[in-house]
């Protein structure tokens, strides 16, 4: 009997062909582009600027380095390090979505960042650039959506310079069964009532809450890392493990 484990994966709670999930995921961003800063803080009840805070204060970024927004979406991050890597530094936005980032390329030239960005449509498993190239990598609520996962680890390990450092910024298993519990139902029964209100798209974000359950949790992507070629990888919980912050270095 053929086994069609290697060529399926998932779709939030479907299982679809892998070389489906890309346009998929394609479509869900496309749809959420232009209002996805506002519902990152509806969502979160604006929580979202404060997990992204920890995960500037624990990359270690200083003047003058090169980093890698991978999934970088409409540019939070982007533009925290274009201002401390400064003039002699140099940020990239990186982005597999091309409606996503436009709305951030947009966003951040209003707010007057040019110079040290640039902005490149690529796919986390297959990056673009040379081995030995970024001082760090981050990656914030994007690993989920990416269909090989190991794969995308590999890649960001080889583009990373020796001594620098991964951080993977993404929902994960909340520590304590209440606040499961509450957190499941305002996923599936809040979460989507939101997304229709307020981006016209129930089932998008009906996708999202699923695609948040289907992540490994925070041992197992600990794991993943490691088996990626990372070194002393350490996770932090924050809001009682709805998001963690994974770090791993290279060698």
């Amino acid at each position: 009997m053929k086994d069609n484990s290697q060529e399926t994966t998932h779709f939030g709670y479907k299982t679809v062909d892998k070389a489906q999930k890309k346009s998929l995921v394609a479509g869900v961003f496309d749809s959420v582009a232009a209002k996805y800063d506002v519902m990152n803080d509806v969502m979160s009840f604006g929580i979202h600027r404060l997990w992204k805070r920890q995960t500037l204060d624990a990359s270690g970024v200083r003047k003058g380095q090169r980093i890698l927004d991978l999934a970088g979406g409409t540019g939070d991050l982007t533009a925290k390090f274009s201002r401390i890597v400064g003039p002699q530094g140099q940020v990239v936005l990186a982005d597999i979505n091309d409606s996503m980032l436009k709305v951030g390329r947009d966003k951040l030239r209003d707010m007057g960042i040019v110079g040290n960005v640039e902005y490149v449509q690529a796919n986390a498993e297959e990056l673009p650039f040379p081995d030995d190239h970024f001082d760090a990598i981050t990656i914030a609520f994007g690993l989920r959506n990416v269909t090989d996962k190991d794969k995308a680890l590999r890649s960001m390990l080889r583009v990373l310079k020796p001594g620098g450092r991964l951080l993977v910024l993404e929902f994960s298993k909340p520590e304590h069964d209440v606040l499961n519990s509450l957190y499941d139902f305002y996923s599936f029964n809040v979460l989507p009532q939101m997304g229709g209100l307020i981006a016209n798209d129930k089932e998008s974000y009906q996708y999202l809450a699923e695609s948040i359950r289907m992540h490994p949790n925070q041992d197992t992507l600990k794991q993943m890392m490691e088996d990626a070629g990372f070194e002393q990888v350490t996770y932090q919980n924050m809001t009682g493990g709805i998001v963690a912050l994974h770090r791993g270095f290279k060698f």
